[in-house]
């Protein structure tokens, strides 16, 4: 397995009302933009100079929706009047990979920030330096293929609760089943960044078990929001053609 780092990518979102444009639906207009950085070991904002490119898959009803920039802060701005969930694909430098986080633009405050921690491969020269930058680079992606050991065993969808004999297995366009069978299929790598997007965007909500000393890594599939499950299944099609 290759070695790999923690970063923490800081996703940040501003937004206000474009007051000379007509409402649409009784919506104010509004102007947004996000725009990403990384954390340093101290919790200080560093450009995220470890990316190549970044691409925003904005709602269907954009034009030309899936946004590359290339240019740091890798700033997308755009104009609309309802919010939605997105997912943002970032590209290490060196094509040494992409790590795929969702996004939720709402319009609840003027200006918001969320974070999400991904592992970051130290085999490639140019990423090394520029990881630097950040931070430690020791490997710390020893814990993280520990945790997914159990991950294929436990990946069954298991409802708390079934009220009838039979129980869907949709959720949106997703088929909980195909997704548990689908993760089975994962190599040991591809297993890793599974485990890493559900830590992400753990929530109450969610039904996660992490027993990192016991190995264990346990997910109730019917517990996710609809846009991980989303985001997991395309990352299993993705990794299992």
């Amino acid at each position: 397995m290759v070695a790999s780092v923690k970063r923490t990518i800081r996703v940040k979102t501003s937004q206000h009302i474009l007051p000379d444009v007509p409402p649409v639906e009784n919506f104010p207009v509004r102007q947004w933009s996000i725009e990403i950085v990384l954390l340093d070991d101290n919790g200080n904002e560093v450009p995220a100079t470890i990316f190549e490119k970044v691409i925003y898959h904005l709602h269907p009803t954009f034009a030309n929706p899936n946004r590359t920039v290339t240019e740091l802060p890798f700033r997308i701005e755009e104009q609309g009047w309802g919010g939605f969930p997105m997912d943002i694909s970032v590209f290490f430098l060196e094509k040494a990979g992409e790590r795929k986080v969702p996004h939720d633009l709402n319009f609840l405050k003027d200006s918001y920030e969320t974070d999400h921690i991904i592992q970051v491969p130290l085999n490639k020269p140019l990423l090394l330096t520029e990881l630097e930058k950040s931070g430690s680079v020791e490997d710390t992606s020893a814990t993280s293929t520990k945790r997914k050991t159990s991950l294929t065993g436990a990946v069954e969808p298991k409802p708390k609760k079934a009220k009838t004999a039979t129980v869907s297995t949709m959720r949106g366009n997703v088929d909980l089943e195909k997704l548990a069978v689908g993760l089975t299929k994962l190599n040991e790598d591809d297993l890793v960044g599974v485990v890493q997007m559900i830590s992400d965007n753990n929530t109450p909500e969610m039904n996660v078990t992490n027993n990192a000393d016991d190995g264990e890594f346990i997910v109730d599939l019917y517990s996710l929001p609809d846009g991980l499950l989303k985001s997991l299944s395309d990352y299993v099609k993705k990794n299992t053609l």
